[in-house]
């Protein structure tokens, strides 16, 4: 800019300003913060009495500390994302049918699948799913029909609402389903998963990290599916953990929930599901693909390569009667993975990954509760079994503005009562956490 004014620096800018009114010291300001603290410090502000004095006693009413995770996860947001998503241009766009309208959106997909595969270990990404679980089913269709075989199995440290979902997607589609259980360090029993895999076994469906929290061995699951003509499905409903796990790159098939990039936790969605694979199974997808090509001017442009669902093609040459994707959701995605980039990733990750750390120890001493499925590395959620039942702990923390871990029973009864499911992310504090310990360690 400089350069295009004709000038060599700031100060020949300035030259015109009389010396004595220009400043030359230091400015007396704060230390630089992050956007992230930035916003607590106006939410600190917005929480008090009127005069904006933090910690003047006259607050008004405060939020609660959860702990909650299970699939839904509080990541920070940074404000750069609904300024750029709530354009008109993206807010309110169509299906981008016609690409000569729509480059902005339909390049916005492409980082965005680029960005998937990068992450994953993946070839290929489509431009997203509805969600994580509606694109695990999709995922185990898609293995049927490339492979030709009619079953498949499932570990039972799946998310219990994403086999739900499974089950609906498959019951009428005469698609058999098993379940394969875990070791007391929380990982896939393999000696069941070889037994239960058959010669109609399709794809073997696993979680990484699980829904306890655990970091599967995918690289000895895929070597059991592949030895019996299986593909291997990884669904990944945290997808933070990329920032630090080693990415899947042994599976077939990546089933992927985005929530975490960017979206916020909002009475249930929209989220952002997304599937990626290996590029000989590109015919297979569900979904849609954006491509990169050239206009007839040579100049780089994109455009809908595949889209395989009914309204496109022949019915019943249809891979998948999804009917849209999550656009708009996807590129809150994409603008999120912008922002953090590589190192900020991994940082981001880091952070969860410590919180979590510090916090099952933290709970466990205080409260006298078992750190449950130890012996295999974990990501930022982890299991308690608690001296009390989960109900008695957490309507005693509710009443310290503290929402404690998801009770377990209901779906893994062998369990107990007494286990439940925590969560830490970089929003949670080492203040909150110590508080919660206080708390249980009250109740016990």
């Amino acid at each position: 800019m400089l350069a295009a004014i004709g000038v060599a620096g700031i100060d020949e800018l300035f030259s015109t300003i009389p010396g004595e009114y220009q400043f030359k010291g230091d400015l007396r300001i704060p230390r630089q913060h992050a956007e992230s603290e930035i916003i607590e410090r106006f939410k600190a502000f917005a929480a008090n009495s009127a005069t904006g004095e933090i910690g003047s006693g006259l607050a008004n009413a405060g939020g609660y500390t959860s702990f909650l995770g299970a699939g839904a996860y509080r990541h920070y947001r940074p404000v750069i994302i609904d300024s750029l998503i709530q354009r008109g241009e993206f807010l309110t766009s169509y299906t981008p049918y016609q690409p000569e309208i729509a480059q902005g959106t339909l390049m916005a997909m492409f980082e965005f699948q680029t960005m998937i595969c990068e992450l994953t270990g993946m070839e290929i990404a489509n431009a997203s799913m509805y969600d994580g679980s509606t694109g695990a089913a999709e995922a185990v269709m898609m293995a049927v029909r490339v492979t030709g075989r009619n079953a498949a199995v499932i570990a039972r440290t799946v998310h219990p609402e994403y086999r739900e979902v499974i089950h609906t997607a498959l019951q009428h589609q005469g698609i058999p389903l098993s379940e394969c259980g875990y070791l007391k360090n929380g990982r896939v029993d393999l000696a069941a998963l070889d037994a239960a895999i058959t010669d109609d076994t399709a794809c073997v469906l696993i979680q990484s990290p699980n829904f306890f929290g655990t970091v599967e061995d995918v690289e000895a699951i895929a070597e059991i599916a592949h030895k019996k003509g299986a593909l291997l499905i990884v669904s990944i409903a945290e997808a933070v953990s990329l920032g630090i796990v080693k990415p899947p790159v042994e599976a077939d098939i990546v089933s992927l929930e985005a929530q975490s990039f960017g979206v916020a936790v909002g009475y249930g969605g929209p989220y952002c599901g997304v599937i990626a694979c290996k590029e000989k199974f590109l015919r297979q997808m569900p979904g849609r693909l954006v491509g990169e090509t050239k206009d007839k001017n040579g100049l780089r442009g994109f455009v809908l390569t595949l889209s395989t669902r009914e309204q496109h093609i022949r019915r019943e040459k249809a891979t998948s009667n999804i009917c849209t994707n999550q656009a708009l959701v996807a590129m809150m995605t994409t603008i999120f993975l912008t922002v953090y980039g590589k190192e900020g990733m991994k940082e981001l990750a880091e952070q969860n990954l410590s919180k979590a750390h510090y916090a099952s120890a933290a709970l466990a001493k205080a409260s006298g509760a078992k750190l449950l499925f130890e012996g295999a590395p974990r990501f930022h959620e982890f299991v308690m079994d608690g001296t009390k039942t989960a109900a008695e702990s957490n309507a005693a923390l509710l009443g310290k503005k503290i929402i404690g871990g998801l009770a377990l029973a209901k779906w893994y009864p062998e369990l107990g009562e007494n286990a439940t499911l925590w969560c830490c992310t970089e929003l949670t504090t080492k203040t909150q956490i110590d508080a919660a310990a206080d708390a249980l360690a009250g109740i016990n």
